[in-house]
């Protein structure tokens, strides 16, 4: 086991000496010691990083610019989200007024029967919950047991693609079937590879934890971003409701409504299903950006603060970290860098939405190759969001570490990977599949919850079954929300080293020298 408290500094100005254990091994049990011990600041020169390169050291080491970024992007993002609240404030004074539609909880009051109501709004209520109360479970289970939990995760990521690839070809949906074969292959490939890489990751991820039990605030961030996105999704599961029950054809509120009572209503609204989906659809897509936002102002909060303080400056007992670093990254994130967060965000957002649409075209699909041309188009998509979101983290740190835009981050980020090799890579990503793969298990949990809940309490707007679908597709989409958001405060600080380690290898010498080696 690594003593982390030995007395250790590499030389200035050059490489780190041989002076940390070249073996050493990491035991994630107790209370293990988290970092080491120094009595002088980390160099500050040195030709370690890709920034040392920048003209008048534009940025410096843990020393972001107190400026503006991206201000276009901050900009269309507070636009969509002021456009968001008026949508909301429009539709659910509308539902207010005319009692909700009815609906409450449980299989006695089911409410009007023509769409949406209360009912469901309390149903994905419930959902939020159980997403929130899983997502801690979950990352209970992480600190515990992170070696079981890595392996567990990696055999059951690529027995899921197996299955898949087996489904499709029983089901003769063949456009599928070849590319999930196609990823299947390459996982079994590769799976070997990751094996052995398991004992490093799972040192990798103790050590983030231990750093995150030495600083609470990671986790004080990580709950205050899941309230904050389980309130986003309360918000945004009202809204959507109160959307159908205002412009559904049919529903009291409608001019066009036929019913003999309010045949004419004073101020009624015009209803369609054109309506209806044109605004669920800007719903949705605020939603989403709203939420990538979010998570990702999370990360930069924990990235710049504890995770960066602790690799740049040690352990706080030290008295070399600044004062109050959660805080003041946080200001930076939700202040001067929201325009750069939300720039990368809006990137994944659209992608989403653009996977979304691609299969919606499959399903609608009059002819099988009008349907495999969408198939393909989906699944490309989809292999290019999940890209662009495991680029976009790192940029995020760049960010928050070095106040740099999100073009300047991304190009710097681009040449980490290049130089980096795949081995720290897929380290990293091993960490990865366990958090992410927790954020699937709970949208699972979410949807199989609400599906429970509809077949118990049978509401009136559900007798042929009509919104099952929507709902558990809404109901999985909290859960997995609220996972990924806790998650990622975790997989924040793993990531926070990797980029530490490209910009200033020799830190991680005096850090970790178990990990360093």
């Amino acid at each position: 086991m690594a003593d982390y408290n030995q007395q250790y500094y590499p030389p200035q100005g050059g490489p780190p000496s041989q002076g940390y254990p070249p073996n050493a091994q990491y035991n994630p049990g107790g209370s293990e010691p988290y970092a080491q011990q120094y009595q002088q600041p980390p160099p500050q020169g040195g030709n370690y990083g890709y920034n040392s390169n920048e003209k008048n050291g534009e940025y410096e080491r843990f020393k972001p610019k107190k400026r503006l970024n991206d201000p276009i992007f901050l900009f269309l993002f507070i636009a969509q989200l002021a456009g968001f609240a008026v949508v909301s404030a429009l539709a659910l004074k509308s539902w207010i007024s005319e009692g909700g539609l009815g609906g409450g909880v449980g299989g006695k009051s089911t409410g009007n029967s023509v769409t949406l109501n209360s009912h469901t709004a309390y149903l994905l209520l419930l959902v939020t919950g159980v997403g929130a109360f899983f997502s801690i479970c979950y990352l209970i289970l992480v600190r515990m047991f992170t070696s079981i939990i890595m392996k567990v995760t990696l055999i059951l990521s690529i027995a899921l693609n197996i299955a898949l690839a087996v489904y499709m070809w029983i089901t003769k949906y063949y456009s599928g079937a070849i590319i999930f074969t196609i990823i299947a292959i390459f996982s079994i490939l590769a799976f070997w590879g990751f094996w052995s890489r398991i004992p490093l990751a799972t040192m990798l991820l103790q050590v983030t934890m231990d750093v995150a039990n030495h600083h609470k605030s990671v986790y004080f961030v990580a709950v205050c971003g899941l309230i904050a996105q389980a309130a986003l999704a309360v918000w945004y599961v009202y809204t959507v409701t109160a959307t159908y029950a205002k412009w559904t054809p049919g529903n009291p509120t409608c001019s066009n409504y036929s019913g003999t009572a309010n045949a004419t209503i004073t101020g009624a609204t015009r209803c369609s299903s054109g309506t209806v989906a044109g605004l669920v659809f800007f719903e949705t897509f605020s939603f989403l950006w709203t939420s990538q936002v979010i998570g990702n102002v999370c990360l930069a909060t924990v990235a710049g603060g504890p995770f960066g303080g602790w690799y740049y400056f040690g352990p706080k007992q030290d008295g070399l970290m600044p004062k109050h670093p959660t805080a003041s990254a946080f200001v930076r994130a939700s202040t001067l860098s929201l325009g750069s967060i939300a720039f990368g965000s809006l990137i994944v957002t659209i992608l989403e939405l653009m996977r979304l649409l691609a299969n919606a075209a499959q399903n609608d699909a009059n002819d099988a190759f009008a349907a495999i041309l969408a198939c393909v188009a989906a699944c490309c998509i989809s292999c290019i969001e999940g890209l662009v979101e495991y680029f976009n983290r790192y940029a995020y740190i760049e960010i928050a570490l070095y106040g740099k835009p999100y073009i300047p981050a991304a190009r710097d980020t681009w040449r980490l990977f290049k130089d980096r090799g795949i081995d720290a890579l897929i380290n990293d990503s091993l960490v990865g599949i366990t958090l992410n793969f927790g954020g699937y298990i709970v949208g699972i949990l979410s949807a199989l919850f609400g599906y429970i809940y509809l077949r118990s309490t049978k509401p009136s707007y559900n007798s042929d079954g009509q919104y099952t679908a929507p709902v558990l597709l809404f109901a999985f989409l909290i859960g997995l929300q609220c996972s990924l958001t806790l998650g990622s405060a975790i997989e924040a600080g793993v990531s926070t080293i990797f980029v530490g380690l490209g910009e200033d290898p020799q830190i991680l010498a005096q850090r970790a020298p178990a990990l360093f080696g």
